[in-house]
């Protein structure tokens, strides 16, 4: 991902999601699938939607890509192409393929150091 000038200078002045100051937060309902501005939600009443990265465009159209990235200012994994933070993340583990969300920490950061090789 080519992150733009102006998206890198947000990933510096924030080192997390929760720095963010309440007055310029958007979030991410994931029982109504929709982006509020307030929290809990006005249209469903959730109280806990997700505190959405500045990053993040939502709007991915891409349904498999090859590689994944990692946004600079959540850490988050990201589509390589348009950064949306929306993407699953799977990985081959011993012959069968699984979503890594439910892998722990130390698990995770294996995978984001991992060396990728092209076979040419």
């Amino acid at each position: 991902m080519n992150w733009t000038a102006e998206q890198l200078r947000i990933a510096d002045k924030y080192t997390c999601k929760d720095e963010i100051p309440e007055n310029e937060r958007r979030y991410k309902c994931h029982t109504c699938h929709r982006i509020v501005d307030e929290s809990p939600c006005p249209v469903c009443g959730d109280v806990n939607p997700e505190i959405m990265c500045p990053l993040d465009n939502c709007d991915c159209s891409h349904e498999i890509t090859g590689t994944i990235e990692y946004c600079p200012l959540c850490g988050e994994p990201v589509c390589p192409e348009c950064g949306c933070h929306d993407v699953v993340q799977i990985s081959r583990v011993t012959g069968y393929l699984q979503d890594v969300s439910g892998w722990n920490a130390g698990k995770q950061q294996e995978l984001k150091d991992r060396q990728r090789y092209s076979v040419a």
